[in-house]
């Protein structure tokens, strides 16, 4: 087999595609737009958990529960303010993100050893009050927990009376599992960029050139229609593979520079596990540009070829919502289907975990019968005469 042909046109292509600036554009965008999107949502999630850790309480009617005011003072990172004359406006307006109301008849039903009601104003719609929320609630049941335990305590009764169940919540999943779950949209960005990295060669170098009519001198040369669209797959499946090793290097740049602990995960790979995710991930650099060859085959204008294989990222995405609803390890039948059989490998490597050889074996394999089948049909489009005639 002569391979001279495959890598001369595979040359040419990356040649031609690097020196547009649209490709080189594309896949900066690319590279960078998942790990900064990472870092930030990330980041800003770690932001309002160290916020959490001290938080500032304006109560409403402060002189009118000093017991309840004084227990939260001592609560270490809470800080006791006056709160607003109106507290309804005052949250709606963003002037408080939080108000504790206190009534005036606190006190007598605290003594009287009633319920005593509070009001807790908040808006839910503010995503960055949340974790405040969320611990002020927790020390006012807290409050009430300690109270009722002493009040039955006074009366002769033990409080495990009005406790029948004692619940423990044991979670199995160690610290890097936790940190799969949230950093599964890693491996999202990683087919994106394998999608994206590719596009323009496989684009350009199909659709574009019959719209320029420089596909049709191509063409005139005595070399097999298999070769030539070998070649341009070559030059775009070096393409895709730089665009995920850009993506993947970016994305574990801005992971290590997060403070996850504060979120309760560890994210730690070594290097034969990053092996391992790369070895998972390229099959996809394999099969993705010679569906988009093929689909760009059809297209008469570079344009149309584009409007074509961006559809690729919808199963992408759909992909990416099923594994927000359902998990996708430990299901033999998904390491079957293309694309869903990668995104499993990853998310199991990203929690610690390691996929058998055969698994990944039959993924590669699979992901390369599926790029052969369609360079294939890309080659039997090329034989014929439309591909020069119907444009």
């Amino acid at each position: 087999m002569n391979w001279v042909p495959i890598a001369v046109i595979a040359r040419k292509e990356l040649s031609d595609g690097f020196r547009d600036r649209r490709s080189i554009y594309t896949m900066l965008v690319t590279a960078l737009f998942g790990p900064l999107l990472i870092f930030f949502m990330l980041n800003q999630q770690t932001s309002q958990t160290t916020a959490a850790k001290e938080i500032r309480i304006p109560v409403a009617g402060i002189d009118f529960a000093p017991v309840l005011v004084n227990w939260l003072q001592q609560q270490p990172g809470v800080e006791v303010l006056a709160g607003p004359t109106d507290p309804e406006a005052a949250v709606r307006d963003g002037r408080a993100e939080m108000v504790l109301v206190i009534k005036q008849g606190f006190a007598d039903q605290f003594c009287h050893s009633k319920p005593a009601t509070v009001q807790l104003f908040s808006d839910s719609t503010r995503k960055t009050t949340a974790p405040k929320l969320r611990r002020l609630a927790g020390l006012l049941n807290r409050f009430n927990e300690e109270i009722g335990a002493a009040r039955l305590t006074v009366r002769g009764v033990s409080p495990d009376v009005a406790n029948p169940l004692r619940i423990e919540a044991i979670d199995l999943a160690s610290s890097q599992q936790r940190a799969a779950t949230l950093l599964d949209i890693v491996l999202l960005f990683l087919i994106i960029a394998a999608i994206t990295g590719g596009m323009q060669i496989a684009t350009d170098s199909t659709a574009g050139e019959r719209e320029r009519g420089s596909l049709e001198p191509l063409l005139i040369n005595p070399v097999p229609r298999w070769q030539i669209v070998s070649g341009k797959w070559l030059a775009a499946v070096l393409s895709a593979s730089v665009g995920m090793a850009a993506t993947l290097a970016a994305i574990f740049i801005a992971l290590r520079r997060l403070p996850l602990e504060d979120l309760g995960v560890r994210f730690y790979l070594s290097a034969p596990k990053v092996v391992l995710l790369i070895a998972a991930m390229s099959p996809l650099a394999l099969m993705i540009p010679a569906i988009q060859i093929y689909l760009s085959s059809f297209a008469k204008s570079f344009k149309e070829a584009q409007s074509y294989t961006v559809l690729l990222v919808l199963p992408v995405g759909f992909i990416g919502l099923i594994s927000t609803f359902y998990p996708v390890t430990d299901r033999p039948w998904m390491q079957a289907i293309p694309v869903l059989a990668q995104y499993s490998f990853g998310t199991d490597i990203l929690a610690g975990k390691r996929p058998s050889l055969l698994a990944l074996t039959a993924g590669g394999i699979e992901a390369v019968t599926i790029a052969a089948i369609f360079v294939w049909l890309a080659a039997r489009l090329f034989s014929t005469e439309e591909i020069i005639f119907g444009r």
